[in-house]
């Protein structure tokens, strides 16, 4: 048997002072492992960024904005870089508890949890949130909804477009301020949604999950080209994935960062190869997956791909 081999590992080099750029090059040419996917991944999204014909999605999954990383989604908005966003309820929940003055509180995974929920903190890992939060919070997503007239219908991007022009910071501020569309499909499956349940029993305002479907899949279609970073996975994930099903042809680019393993059969582990079966992806698409922790490889990502948009 005759083995072709690629170029040479090269070893990598640090040195005080170099950018993330110059880092995530080293990487490259080390080009192993989840360094070398990272790399990988940098040269996706830039080419992805570069595609004006390209539509741009955005997933994010799991606590993203209690581990801090909220602002580099936003700035992401900011600069045009996100055509469509895609997110959980609860990283939404926790932009807007930000986007209110509330905070977000550097704690310890090494806690009696039953003395906190005592003292009324709720813990995420290592963060901590105190319940006085979620009583600013649903006295500003009261006033909110009251604003709705009584007896419409109003769909999910429209009630979110509404609470992010009443806030002045964060995801929901800048996509509302850039006009951009952000789809939350489990609404309901966050504190967002709870508190609509409890304002509907009072007033008669129907949030439609179907009337999002429309805009989305007339931008599919309309769309040369598409491509997507996937932080994590679950409901963003697939609903990124699944509107290019009805088009002919999926995605062109296409980034995930999970920590997530694929044999277990979860769709926040599933390789991007697998989305190829299902024709989420066209057969000539690139894509590559980034295993770790996204607090970490997110930051990474964004800062070198801008380093090389605007350097």
């Amino acid at each position: 048997m005759t083995f072709k081999y690629g170029d040479a590992v090269q070893q990598a080099r640090v040195r005080p002072g170099m950018t993330v750029g110059e880092l995530v090059n080293e990487l490259g040419k080390a080009g192993a492992y989840n360094g070398g996917s990272l790399w990988q991944a940098v040269n996706i999204y830039e080419r992805m960024l570069r595609d004006d014909e390209a539509l741009k999605f955005f997933g994010l999954s799991g606590a993203m904005v209690p581990g801090g990383m909220g602002g580099i989604v936003a700035d992401l908005i900011r600069r045009g870089h996100i055509d469509i966003l895609v997110s959980t309820g609860a990283n939404l929940t926790h932009d807007v508890i930000e986007a209110i003055g509330c905070h977000h509180y550097h704690g310890t995974a090494d806690v009696s949890d039953t003395e906190l929920c005592e003292e009324g903190v709720n813990r995420i890992y290592d963060i901590f949130l105190p319940n006085e939060a979620f009583i600013r919070f649903e006295e500003f997503l009261q006033e909110t909804y009251s604003s709705i007239p009584e007896g419409s219908t109003i769909s999910i991007t429209d009630l979110l477009r509404l609470i992010g022009s009443r806030l002045k910071t964060g995801i929901l501020a800048e996509a509302a301020k850039a006009g951009v569309p952000v789809y939350c499909p489990a609404i309901q499956d966050s504190m967002i949604g709870l508190q609509y349940w409890l304002f509907s029993q009072t007033h008669k305002v129907t949030v439609s999950a179907f009337a999002d479907m429309p805009g989305l899949l007339d931008r599919c279609f309309e769309a040369k080209r598409a491509g997507a970073i996937l932080v994590g996975g679950g409901v963003p994930k697939n609903y990124i994935l699944q509107s290019k099903l009805m088009t002919e042809s999926g995605f062109d680019y296409a980034v995930q960062l999970t920590g997530d393993r694929p044999d277990l059969g979860g769709l926040s582990g599933a390789t991007l190869d697998e989305a190829r079966s299902w024709g989420k992806l066209t057969r000539e698409a690139t894509a590559v997956t980034v295993y770790g922790d996204a607090t970490i490889t997110l930051p990474l990502l964004v800062a070198a791909t801008l380093e090389r948009l605007e350097g």
